[in-house]
């Protein structure tokens, strides 16, 4: 039932049948699901569920996911930068947690699904190193801390993705200086009778 499910939603997203891919998107959710009995990665816990809320939810955001390397900042449970990194296996993807416990699940769930595009780095955002073409968020925080946190680590011509429920009127509003939303897209997830909306910033000249 749930990899029916997941073949439809995928379909319905645009992607194309793939086998590999579904097998671990599964695995995930499994893994995810089993670990959160004693982590408490997330409030999910239904596998049906857990499809559309997680999986389908994570990839909505794919046509706008490039191919230049990827931060998933606040990653908690691995949404949405594990599903990315099944679908997108040559894409360069580094997840990042404060919280140990949580790096630890993402760092064993990367082994367990054989993602070597997948770095797992457990620290504070803020104190990480390196360039990113895209860094993205889900639920991490609001978006004025989202980008205050994370400005020193966007490459010259990036952009920040940010995974929002309804449209954040007020967070737009208290924006830093010089940083533009180039885009506002409303996001249809299959199975999730809910608000979804991706934002897309970039840092103005």
């Amino acid at each position: 039932m749930n990899r029916q499910r997941l073949t439809e939603g995928l379909a319905a997203l645009g992607l194309p049948p793939d086998a590999k891919a579904e097998e671990q998107l599964l695995a995930y959710l499994d893994l995810l699901l089993k670990w959160n009995k004693t982590y408490n990665l997330t409030a999910v816990r239904d596998p049906e569920q857990g499809l559309s809320h997680h999986l389908l939810d994570s990839l909505a955001i794919l046509p706008w996911v490039d191919e230049r390397n990827l931060l998933d900042v606040g990653s908690g449970g691995g949404l949405p930068g594990i599903p990315l990194a099944i679908v997108r296996p040559k894409l360069s993807i580094t997840l990042v947690d404060a919280v140990q416990k949580k790096a630890g699940f993402l760092q064993q769930a990367a082994i367990e699904l054989g993602l070597s595009n997948v770095r797992v780095v457990h620290g504070r955002v803020e104190k990480l190193q390196g360039q990113f073409g895209q860094i993205v968020s889900r639920a991490f925080a609001d978006l004025q801390d989202f980008v205050g946190l994370t400005r020193h680590l966007l490459a010259l011509g990036g952009h920040w993705l940010a995974m929002k429920g309804a449209m954040p009127e007020d967070e737009m509003a208290r924006l830093p200086a010089g940083v533009v939303v180039e885009r506002r897209l409303p996001l249809v997830v299959p199975g999730l009778d809910a608000k979804r909306h991706l934002l897309i910033l970039k840092a103005g000249s």
